[in-house]
């Protein structure tokens, strides 16, 4: 599945995935969670570390396809760049209404942001492996921001 994907990009991938698995996994362990809490801080146990670094990884993801996206020129180009910013932009305004409707937001964010990324490789503005790296992320970073709103 991850074929061709450089290896750096693998574990970086692996990286963020992190603290969205801690924070699911924290919302179904009270265990968890008062260990997290008592090492690591309240911010870093659910729901408070999936929503805070959600935000951060909307808005890398969108500077990433913003890199992408400079390198076209004419109409393809400014459309781009245009879509590229939407991410970013709807993490700054749809989060901060509670946690369930903030996750919410932000799995609307990172569906959206998929969506972007099949753009972008249809439109071959990004790598050959991009696709192979970033739609199992979006489904792993999803199914753990779904767990605030469901469960």
């Amino acid at each position: 599945m991850l074929r061709g994907v450089p290896i750096t990009a693998r574990l970086l991938g692996l990286l963020a995935l992190v603290p969205f698995l801690w924070g699911a996994a924290t919302h179904f362990s009270p265990d968890l969670t008062a260990w997290g809490t008592t090492h690591l801080g309240s911010r870093f146990v659910a729901p408070y570390v999936q929503l805070f670094f959600g935000s951060v990884m909307l808005c890398f993801f969108s500077g990433a396809l913003w890199g992408n996206a400079s390198r076209a020129g004419g109409a393809l180009g400014g459309a781009a760049l245009f879509l590229a910013a939407v991410p970013a932009v709807w993490a700054y305004v749809e989060t901060g209404g509670g946690p369930v409707s903030s996750a919410m937001n932000l799995i609307f964010g990172f569906a959206g942001l998929a969506l972007l990324d099949l753009a972008f490789a249809y439109w071959r503005l990004v790598p050959g492996w991009w696709l192979r790296l970033r739609l199992p992320m979006a489904v792993i970073v999803i199914a753990s921001l779904a767990v605030e709103v469901y469960f």
